[in-house]
Order: C-alpha cells, then structure tokens, then sequence
C-alpha cells in the first residue's frame, strides 16, 4: 500500500460526546495521527474541515443541523484539498450507508470496531484506496442499488453513456468484476493477467469516468445498468 501522510490529519464528527471522545482517545494514541478537529454535527464537519484540510474526515451519519449524508457531499467536491470521508455506522447495511457512499464517502466501519480496525481503515482511507471489502460490496449494492436516487446527485444517463463509452473492452470488463464483489487478485486470476495490469486498468477507468475510488466505481457501474443487482443471485 501507498505510505500515508505523516501524520494523518483527522476530523472527527459525530453528535454523541461520548463516542466522539473515545474515538479522539483511541486515534491519538497513534503517532502517525494528529487530531486536528472535532465536530457535534456535520455543519461543524463542513466548517472545520474547510478551515483545516485534514486528509481525513471520521463521520457520523445521523447528526443535526447537517447530516453526515449532506456533510460527505459537500466535503468531497471541495476544490481545495477535498478530504476522504470514512463514514461510522451502528448496523452493517445500513441505508444511510449506501447514500454516504453515493455522496462520495470511501468506505464505513461500524461503531464497535477495534481500535486496530480502525487504525488500518484510516491509513488506507489516507491513501486514497476505498475501504469496501468485496464481500461487503456484493452484499450492500445488491440491498440498495435498487433505490432511487436524489435527482441532483445523479448525473444525466447520456454523460453516464458518454462515459462508459470510453472504457476500452478490457476496461469495461474490469469494472464489472469489481462491482460483483471480486477483490484485485481474483480478477487477476480469471482474466489470467497480473495484480499490477488489474490495478492499471483501475487507475485508468478511474480517471476516465472521473471517478475518486473503487468504491464510486461499484456505484456507478450499477446505477448506470452496467450490471444489474439481481444478476448477482
């Protein structure tokens, strides 16, 4: 894995006193982190995190004023030094959590994770690489990939066209596997090729759709009709 910022600055949002302090507790005890704000609700997040630029922001998903959901959309289209969001979660599947994802979080953990859990899943957030096991991602766009989305989070069918159109054959191919749930090395394996050439052709579909990580990929693929969720049954 890519080296992370040294240290890691981190947010934390999250609207329960208690909560918020034992993950601050927990994260300081890392010397690679630096604890750069804290917020009570996402307009706090938005605020500070603008303020602050820390590589990444820890968000609770049911707050007042602003929600975590409104809070990671507007975080993740900052212009300057747009934060990776890990969204927190009480129950995996949550439906918040597949519109935290939508608004361009990175990955979410659930509330009881372990300190070493939460540990990697900041520096792995750090470097820019999604935190969505390829089981949970099997699981979570099968549940919700059927919802309706909000009209102006969604971009218009022809530009998601347009888009997709521009993915080479092996491109396209590679999209679709990661959105079935299949982890690099077992793409590597059925389309006989290496981690590094999968990884390759990730960066380069990535960047033609404008898309930050391999989580939004999984999105995009369903909601565009690339794949279809009940395909996966």
């Amino acid at each position: 894995m890519t080296t992370p910022p040294s240290p890691v600055r981190i947010v934390v949002a999250d609207d329960h006193p208690i909560v918020r302090d034992g993950f601050v507790e927990l994260l300081s005890t890392q010397a690679d982190f630096d604890i750069v704000g804290v917020a009570a609700n996402g307009a706090e997040a938005v605020s500070i995190a603008t303020e602050c630029k820390p590589d990444v922001v820890i968000m609770d998903v049911r707050m007042p004023v602003m929600d975590g959901i409104e809070a990671t959309r507007r975080l993740t289209a900052l212009a300057d030094h747009a934060p990776r969001v890990l969204v927190l979660t009480t129950f995996h599947l949550d439906v918040y959590v597949y519109s935290a994802l939508r608004a361009g979080a990175s990955g979410f953990l659930l509330k009881a994770v372990t300190a070493e859990r939460l540990f990697d899943a900041v520096r792995v957030i750090a470097v820019g690489e999604a935190l969505l096991a390829p089981g949970v991602t099997r699981r979570l766009i099968s549940e919700f990939a059927h919802m309706n989305a909000e009209p102006e989070s969604r971009p218009a069918p022809a530009i998601r066209a347009r888009s997709l159109e521009s993915l080479t054959l092996r491109e396209t191919e590679v999209l679709q596997l990661v959105a079935r749930g299949l982890s690099n090395p077992e793409i590597a394996a059925h389309l006989l090729v290496s981690e590094e050439t999968v990884k390759t052709h990730m960066s380069r579909l990535l960047s033609k759709l404008g898309l930050r990580d391999r989580t939004q990929a999984v999105i995009a693929a369903y909601e565009s009709g690339l794949v279809i969720p009940h395909s996966l049954s």
